[in-house]
């Protein structure tokens, strides 16, 4: 029996060919072990309390009323954060996407997100610090802006560069005026990058556990989780987590579905 196992081992690595799909196993031997695992430990220990199932930890989670106003907080950081790079970022993005060197200026908007962001973050409080700026909420919120504002410009560069200028002389040609042909056609040609830069700022914000304490010492979802595991409330921090995988899950629905088809489906 041994003999015909080795006979059918030598047939097999003497069959095998490298094909394309090979180069994938590294990455789903890396998926599996960094984040099905990991994912998969989370979901148990979300349910386990005591070594039993039960709704325990979300019964405790429900009755913790600071890691709840902290999720209310963390929402509301979240959506003036987004907002803001928003405002900013898509009068910018329109900007240059009308010029030829318009790619190099966002070049010049990603090279620092190319340096560690807890790096860029004390950056930020030195000069806080240095110009006597007391720490606070708003100093938290400049931090946010400042590091996910290129995740808002990048999505909205890219879109509003790809939209068929077509569209845009054919609303000239029907004697629409500037504004008219932002609000009418290029607004909404331009949602699918919205939604996007929406998504990669919104979710990171709320989730995040570093900016919060280092420019302000506000304590954010993200800071929540981190405190729940570094004290071993495994069970809570969890569900926490859960709550965080579900927004994520259901941003990237949302994305999906206004991304499907053509942008000129978007058209008023």
């Amino acid at each position: 029996m041994a003999e015909s196992f080795m006979v059918k081992l030598k047939n097999k690595i003497k069959n095998f060919r490298i094909t394309r799909s090979v180069f994938a196993y590294p990455y789903i031997l890396f998926m599996l072990l960094f984040v099905v695992i990991p994912l998969a430990l989370i979901l148990v220990n979300a349910f386990l309390v005591d070594g039993k199932l039960s709704f325990g930890n979300f019964i405790a989670l429900l009755r913790d009323g600071a890691s709840l106003s902290t999720l209310l907080l963390s929402f509301l950081v979240g959506i003036i954060t987004t907002l803001l790079c928003l405002v900013i970022g898509y009068p910018v993005a329109y900007i240059l996407s009308k010029r030829a060197w318009g790619g190099i200026i966002v070049l010049l908007f990603i090279l620092p997100m190319w340096v560690n962001f807890l790096i860029r973050t004390l950056a930020t409080r030195a000069i806080f610090e240095a110009l006597n700026i007391d720490l606070g909420l708003g100093t938290v919120i400049f931090g946010m802006v400042y590091n996910f504002l290129p995740f808002m410009i990048l999505p909205l560069h890219t879109t509003l560069t790809n939209i068929d200028k077509s569209y845009l002389e054919a609303a000239q040609d029907l004697g629409a005026d500037a504004v008219t042909v932002f609000i009418k056609t290029t607004l909404p040609l331009s949602l699918p990058g919205i939604i996007s830069g929406v998504t990669m700022v919104f979710i990171p914000t709320i989730s995040t556990f570093a900016i919060s304490q280092l420019l302000g010492g506000t304590y954010l979802f993200g800071d929540s989780i981190y405190n729940k595991f570094n004290n071993g409330l495994y069970g809570v921090g969890s569900v926490m987590s859960l709550i965080m995988l579900l927004l994520v899950i259901v941003s990237n629905i949302f994305i999906s579905k206004y991304n499907k088809g053509e942008a000129s489906k978007n058209l008023w």
